[in-house]
């Protein structure tokens, strides 16, 4: 059983885990959600896409408390701790984005969709039809915003962004972090949760190198699935938060 405890304590370990790869996490997040409270205001519909246990659902659940926030992810794993950490405040949906049938488990109308450290997994033709999905459920001035690893799209830049990387990672004091294979190592042995890792195992849930889609491509994707405009507003070496207006 995932008590409330159990799903807060692996909730945790999954943001320091995740801290190891962005050590501004904390920061992109609040990014993103200036972005949202500035277009949804007091209440509103936000949809998080790849939204794993909820991490960015949860802490835009508290900033916009009248708010609808949903999450949608395909992890069975995930999807429950978030349940048990938040889902008094969030909405949980058990939906894969690669499929053609995801759309209909999620609002039909939306003020903003966000994600972060999700979509880069996939594929450039899935990722183009989820925004278009995006951009025909999405209110004319409802954001898009995506916090990631996004290239740059130049060897030398890139190579630099990684530097920067490792260099913030080092003085935020994260690189002894649990790392994402120590994690679910871990969740594996977790009586608690080996019912769901045999699920998640058969649903064949892995993650391959990405699409490496550089932050220009990602924009470029958006305006033609329908996006006025598209562009980061914030960066730290390859790491982004990229907004994408309707």
């Amino acid at each position: 059983m995932i008590t409330t405890e159990l799903a807060a304590s692996w909730v945790r370990r999954w943001d320091a885990q995740q801290e190891l790869y962005i050590a501004d996490r904390e920061e992109r997040f609040a990014v993103i959600g200036d972005v949202v409270s500035h277009v949804v205001g007091g209440a509103g519909v936000v949809l998080d896409l790849g939204c794993g246990p909820g991490s960015l659902a949860g802490r835009l659940a508290e900033r916009l408390p009248s708010a609808r926030i949903v999450g949608v992810d395909a992890d069975p794993v995930l999807l429950a701790l978030g349940r048990g950490r938040y889902g008094g405040s969030v909405e949980f949906v058990d939906a894969d984005l690669t499929t053609a049938s995801w759309p209909s488990y999620v609002p039909d109308s939306l003020d903003a969709a966000v994600s972060t450290t999700a979509l880069h997994w996939l594929v450039p033709e899935d990722l183009a039809r989820v925004y278009a999905v995006l951009a025909a459920r999405l209110r004319p001035g409802g954001v898009f915003v995506n916090g990631d690893h996004l290239p740059l799209g130049d060897a030398a830049l890139d190579e630099y962004a990684d530097i920067v990387r490792a260099a913030r990672s080092a003085r935020a004091g994260v690189t002894e972090n649990e790392d994402w294979s120590g994690w679910w190592a871990a969740a594996r042995a977790e009586p608690a949760l080996a019912g769901l890792v045999d699920e998640r195992s058969k649903r064949a849930l892995a993650h391959h190198g990405g699409n490496q889609l550089t932050v220009r491509e990602h924009a470029d994707l958006l305006r033609a699935a329908g996006f006025r405009s598209a562009g980061p507003i914030w960066q730290s070496g390859d790491d982004h938060v990229l907004v994408a207006i309707r």
